[in-house]
């Protein structure tokens, strides 16, 4: 019996063994979470984290609270944004660059894509340089000039220019230059009224007040949501659709 029982206590003890030695192989797993750079924490989420500035006539970058990220040392730069001939690269070492976590700049004399540090990571060269066929999304909305004013008519449902009801804005602005963008129902119109530029909607709301002497008829609102805006001819910043600047 003596022995019985020895042998059961004998038995129990290796299982006790072999469960802690499978315990001890187990692999522990940390999640680690990924470290947001405190200077990159957006204010607006709907721009970028990092912002052309013009800096006395040198190019870098600032965030959303305008701290210099970037120092100011090109001579021109763009927003952090797809290249889409370097995602279309014949070189898939260089493809990688191509992705909006690298912005171009010039510098020198020669044309780069940078880090959000800073940091030159690559040199542009026309045999990395792939076909690259920008999607075309024709306008529904376009500017109608009548008795010297201008206004904003859908072309789909304009045929009478006598019927005020047809146009979308009645023709009463000095000028309007319809923005590209994402949202082809909703663009941005830049519109000039008494020799001042400010931005409106489809609705003839105001998004942008008219202080400003200039507003830029560029890419900036498709590509960050920004308008680019000087109050005296010279120098132009940014200003999201809340007119705040950056």
């Amino acid at each position: 019996m003596k022995n019985v029982l020895s042998l059961i206590l004998i038995s129990f003890a290796l299982m006790l063994s072999g469960q802690k030695h499978n315990v001890a192989k187990k692999k522990v797993t940390k999640t680690v979470s990924a470290r947001t750079n405190p200077d990159l924490v957006k204010v607006n989420d709907s721009i970028p984290a990092l912002i052309p500035q013009n800096i006395n006539g040198k190019y870098g970058f600032v965030n959303q609270k305008g701290k210099v990220i970037i120092k100011p040392e090109y001579s021109n730069v763009g927003f952090f944004t797809e290249d889409c001939n370097l995602l279309n690269s014949p070189n898939p070492k260089v493809k990688r660059f191509g992705s909006s976590k690298y912005a171009s700049v010039h510098l020198n004399g020669q044309d780069f894509r940078i880090n959000e540090s800073g940091t030159l990571v690559y040199q542009f060269k026309k045999s990395d340089l792939g076909p690259c066929t920008p999607e075309f999304k024709a306008q529904i909305f376009h500017a109608y000039v009548m008795n010297h004013a201008y206004g904003i008519i859908e072309d789909s449902k304009f045929e009478n220019p006598g019927d005020y009801r047809q146009f979308t804005i009645y023709p009463q602005y000095d000028y309007l230059h319809i923005l590209e963008g994402d949202d082809l129902k909703n663009p941005m119109i830049i519109a000039s009224y008494k020799n001042k530029f400010g931005v409106i909607d489809i609705n003839n709301k105001v998004v942008i007040p008219f202080e400003y002497s200039d507003i830029k008829r560029n890419f900036s609102w498709k590509l960050a949501r920004l308008f680019e805006v000087t109050k005296d001819g010279k120098n132009y910043y940014y200003v999201d659709s809340n007119n705040i600047r950056y």
